[in-house]
């Protein structure tokens, strides 16, 4: 289900009831910045917003809630309303992929379609997601539109980190920062997502989430629940490491088709790793995590980083790749670059 389709609102309660309270004052600011980690529902509160202000405001049980048999609803689900703009990246015509970034011509045409006078509701709302992607002369044509906004216009800008954006797109919106899920609630949108899912995958991806549930879905695809399991294995039998278990855990990354198995593993690593560093940080250290100074462990988590990107970016052999940063994970090993 995308988010222009959801219609249920996890966790991010607190920040549709200060958007509705700002909407009850009657001066609605212009645009709004819904900032936070990747995942966790920003878009959802997005298009939530947009149904509701397009509906005209209306009450509700909960905060901007619409039901999903609502006319401005469902023509949001289907991409159909005639007072909505989402911008994303576009699709290159000539290559068939999407564009590296947002582009310029994106941003003008959304600020044409919202210098308009609305078809059916007396604003009109663009959602631009994320905004992280804008380019450089996008971003200066967003700018533009927020200096002088037009009447009756509403721009939210979805943000994975809001840090990357322009000082002054930042200063002229109203900022919803939204925090990760809770694990029951990220487990309870898997059970509705994912009902498919054995129940004690769906529990291990939720509780490796970090609060995003979109991360826990593709933690779930991956295998998550088993990669985990073969990683506490490796830490439970630091110093030392069993030769066999890690070559076998190597063919099963290398195979075709497990190229989001191995991404996964990399990224479950560095999460075992940061909190063992963190552990050591705040003198909460475990046998493991005494195993190496707390500066060994963040070479480590970079290390792991620097694998991951450079596997990406040049295809490496992830059967070496795999081999490399558990051995790396010995104390004693070699810790520079791969």
């Amino acid at each position: 289900m995308t988010p222009a389709e959801e219609t249920t609102l996890l966790g991010h309660g607190g920040a549709a009831e200060a958007f509705a309270a700002a909407w009850g004052t009657g001066r609605l600011h212009h645009a709004w910045l819904i900032g936070g980690p990747p995942g966790i529902g920003k878009a959802t509160l997005a298009f939530r917003a947009a149904r509701w202000v397009l509906a005209g405001g209306p009450a509700s049980a909960e905060p901007l809630g619409l039901p999903a048999n609502h006319s401005v609803a469902r023509k949001v689900a289907h991409g159909s309303h005639p007072d909505l703009r989402v911008v994303t990246r576009a699709e290159n015509a000539k290559t068939g992929r999407l564009y590296s970034e947002i582009r310029v011509d994106d941003i003008r045409a959304m600020t044409e379609f919202l210098r308009l006078t609305g078809a059916e509701s007396p604003w009109r709302v663009a959602i631009v997601d994320p905004a992280d992607e804008l380019s450089t002369e996008a971003a200066n044509a967003l700018l533009k539109i927020l200096e002088e906004p037009p009447a009756r216009a509403l721009i939210l800008l979805v943000a994975h980190a809001p840090a990357r954006l322009l000082p002054t797109i930042r200063s002229r919106c109203r900022r919803l920062m939204v925090k990760p899920l809770a694990t029951a609630d990220v487990a309870s949108l898997m059970a509705r997502l994912a009902p498919a899912l054995p129940p004690a995958e769906a529990e291990a991806a939720a509780a490796l989430s970090g609060g995003s549930i979109g991360r826990a879905l593709a933690l779930a695809e991956g295998g998550a629940a088993e990669l985990s399991a073969a990683l506490t294995r490796v830490f439970q039998g630091l110093p030392g490491l069993d030769q066999a278990s890690a070559h076998a855990l190597a063919d099963r990354l290398a195979r075709p088709g497990s190229e989001e198995g191995f991404a996964l593993f990399l990224a479950l690593l560095r999460d075992r790793i940061a909190a063992l560093a963190k552990a050591a940080a705040t003198g909460r250290a475990d046998a493991i995590a005494r195993l190496r100074p707390l500066e060994e462990w963040g070479t480590l988590w970079e290390k792991v980083g620097r694998m991951a990107r450079l596997a990406d970016a040049l295809n490496l052999d992830r059967k070496q790749a795999v081999l490399s940063v558990l051995q790396a994970l010995r104390p004693g090993a070699a810790l520079d670059a791969p």
